[in-house]
């Protein structure tokens, strides 16, 4: 690819960056997109697009998260040397662009495909050098995340058995470590493009639902919504207010997990709402619930009692207008975006500032499965959730209101 069609292709990864106001080097990045372009010129994706393509969209998730100069050069490099080595190798990408990047790189490369297909102790170090590269710079399962998030965008071409395999691989741990790292943005993205593959039709029957329930309930979320805006202002709270329906993942697995109708799914309005303050966040909750009838058992403070990956908000679900149930959320906007982008938010390169011992109590657990050499294999129950959906290529079963299951035989997700 030439300088001039490299440097099109970036335009809109390089107005991202610009409309942060943060300190990018524009021109490493630039001239990173350009060696790249070179380096896959002539290679192209299954879609039939330039490989460079891929690279950029993957730079352009990790701008999203807005990590620093050498992840996105290292986002734009990150498949040179596996697929490139005839013209490239690490010493030139560090001759290039710094040692930085290319320790990147390096870790990114050696991150072995995960087969799920595997002998179960081939995966489990597959994983443990996955975890070995994240230990050493956490940057590189940023990255990874960003990479195997556009490959999951892009699935959809590519042949049946190859699109249900690296699904299952997905749930199986890209998006276990997702949560685990509490990057829920991500985490939510990767589960519903899973389960759009690994069971279509159940998937389909949820989103038909979900499309259906909101079209019939648009004047009950906007009638809550609309008092609550006003309650907030009537008690000077400045705030950002949003009416949300849950993922269709989430509904999915909670149909499964707890056997369900799509009637008995009580959260499936929420409200998020976002204050200036801690302070805030307990006066809201006040105002929630001098407004609407609470249920019993269903009110939880991650506030002062936070989840391991670092999330912190206030949960309750009340009752609304016509007996609807509905979960309102209330967080300060640290709180979301830590929710959001998880350990990534903490990640501070604008000024190199980075409390190395606050870093290292975050991913302790890591480093608690690297020791564990001796043991014949790392827990998978510290990566993912306690509940998990087995896929099995058996016939299907019914589950309420005749929803299918296919599953993928003997996994566990």
């Amino acid at each position: 690819m030439s300088k001039e069609s490299s440097a099109g292709s970036i335009s809109k990864l390089i107005e991202m960056l610009v409309a942060t106001g943060k300190n990018y080097d524009i021109e490493k990045i630039r001239n990173a997109a350009d060696y790249a372009g070179e380096l896959h010129a002539g290679q192209f994706r299954v879609s039939g697009e330039p490989y460079i393509s891929h690279p950029i969209a993957v730079a352009e998730i990790v701008a999203s998260l807005e990590l620093d100069t050498n992840s996105i050069c290292a986002a734009l490099l990150h498949d040179t040397v596996e697929d490139c080595s005839d013209k490239t190798n690490l010493k030139e990408i560090e001759k290039r662009f710094g040692a930085e990047v290319a320790m990147l790189v390096d870790g990114l490369t050696k991150l072995v495909p995960l087969y799920i297909e595997d002998k179960e102790e081939a995966h489990i170090e597959n994983l443990r050098k996955m975890l070995l590269a994240m230990s050493k710079d956490v940057r590189v399962i940023f990255i990874k995340l960003c990479d195997r998030l556009h490959n999951m965008r892009t699935l959809a071409v590519k042949p049946d058995p190859k699109r249900r395999s690296t699904a299952l691989e997905t749930m199986h741990v890209y998006a276990p470590l997702a949560h685990r790292l509490g990057m829920q943005k991500i985490k939510q993205e990767l589960e519903n493009l899973c389960i759009s593959y690994l069971d279509p039709i159940g998937y389909a029957e949820v989103q038909t639902y979900i499309q259906e329930k909101y079209g019939e309930s648009v004047d009950f979320i906007d009638g809550v919504t609309a008092l609550v805006d006003k309650t907030l202002r009537d008690n000077n709270i400045k705030f950002a207010l949003k009416g949300r329906i849950k993922s269709a993942y989430s509904i999915y697995r909670k149909m499964y997990n707890q056997n369900k109708s799509f009637d008995q799914i009580y959260d499936f309005y929420a409200m998020r709402i976002i204050v200036d303050t801690e302070l805030e966040c307990y006066t809201a909750l006040g105002l929630i619930h001098e407004m609407f009838k609470s249920i019993p058992g269903r009110f939880k403070d991650y506030i002062s009692t936070l989840k391991p990956n670092m999330y912190r908000s206030l949960h309750t679900t009340v009752i609304g207008k016509d007996g609807i149930p509905f979960e309102v959320q209330i967080r300060t906007w640290e709180m979301h975006h830590v929710a959001e982008y998880g350990i990534a938010a903490h990640w501070k390169y604008k000024s190199g500032e980075k409390s190395k011992e606050d870093m290292d109590k975050k991913l302790e657990w890591i480093s608690g499965l690297l020791k564990r050499k001796t043991e014949p294999r790392i827990p998978m129950s510290s990566l993912m959730p306690s509940k998990r959906i087995s896929f099995t290529t058996r016939p299907s079963f019914s589950l309420p209101r005749e929803m299918c299951l296919r599953f993928l035989r003997g996994r566990r997700l």
